[in-house]
C-alpha cells in the first residue's frame, strides 16, 4: 500500500459519523424538516453548534447546544428524556415580547408558592408565533440548579463551592395541555431573568447532521 493511501485511509476511519444527537459537538451542524408543524424559524434551516453547556439539577445533569442559523434569533436545542427521548427547541424572547404573550400581573404569579399558575396566552408576534400556546399550566416552581459553560460529558463539573461550581439559578416551567410546547424561566442570583419559549418535537424532525469539517 503506498503512503498516500495509508494517509486517506487512516483520514477514512478517524472521520466522526453523527448518528445521535448526543454526539454533538462545537461546529457540528444539523438539518431540520420543511415540516409546516415547524415555525418559520426552524422549518428547513440549518444550524451550527457555536456551544455546549450543561444545566445540573439535585437528579440529572443536561446538556444544551447553543444553536446559530442565518437569523438573529438566539435558539438552543437540548434532549428531553421521559417514557421518550424528544427533541427540545428552545427560543429565548425580549421581556417586551412578553408583555405583548402575557399580561404581566398574571405572569408575576409563577414566582408565587405553591407555584400552580394557569397562564393565558394575550396575542403573538412575528417571532413567537407557532412557539407559544393559548394556555400553560405551571409544573416546576423555583427548581435550584447550576448552569455551567462546559460540555459535562467530556469535563467533569466541580462539585464544591466558589470558583468552578457554575451559576446558580431556580428553574420555573409551565407547559400546555398536550406538553407540546412550553415556558422556562431561570431567575438568577444576581436578579436577573431569562425567559424562552420551548418546542418538543420527535427526534426525526433533524434530519442530517454533519461533523464540523
Amino acid at each position: 500500500m503506498s503512503f498516500f493511501k495509508k494517509i486517506f485511509n487512516k483520514e477514512a476511519q478517524t472521520q466522526r459519523k453523527l448518528t445521535d444527537v448526543n454526539q454533538l459537538l462545537v461546529g457540528d451542524i444539523i438539518v431540520l424538516t420543511d415540516s409546516f408543524a415547524l415555525p418559520q424559524a426552524l422549518r428547513a434551516q440549518q444550524f451550527q453548534v457555536t456551544a455546549v453547556n450543561s444545566y445540573e439539577y439535585e437528579h440529572n445533569t443536561q446538556t444544551e447546544w447553543a444553536l446559530q442559523g442565518t437569523g438573529e434569533l438566539a435558539l438552543f436545542l437540548s434532549l428531553e428524556v421521559d417514557d421518550s427521548t424528544e427533541l427540545k427547541f428552545s427560543l429565548k424572547i425580549a421581556h417586551d415580547e412578553v408583555e405583548t404573550l402575557f399580561d404581566l400581573d398574571n405572569f408575576s404569579q409563577i414566582f408565587d408558592e405553591p407555584g400552580q399558575v394557569c397562564l393565558n396566552r394575550q396575542s403573538d408576534n412575528d417571532v413567537t408565533s407557532m412557539w407559544s400556546s393559548e394556555q400553560y399550566q405551571q409544573s416546576i416552581f423555583a427548581k435550584v440548579g447550576y448552569f455551567h459553560r462546559k460540555d459535562h460529558r467530556h469535563e467533569d463539573l466541580s462539585a464544591y463551592e466558589g470558583e468552578g461550581c457554575g451559576e446558580q439559578l431556580e428553574l420555573y416551567s409551565l407547559y400546555n395541555d398536550d406538553q407540546s410546547k412550553g415556558l422556562d424561566v431561570e431567575v438568577w442570583q444576581d436578579g436577573d431573568t431569562d425567559i424562552f419559549l420551548t418546542l418538543f418535537r420527535p427526534l426525526t424532525d433533524i434530519i442530517d447532521m454533519y461533523p464540523a469539517s
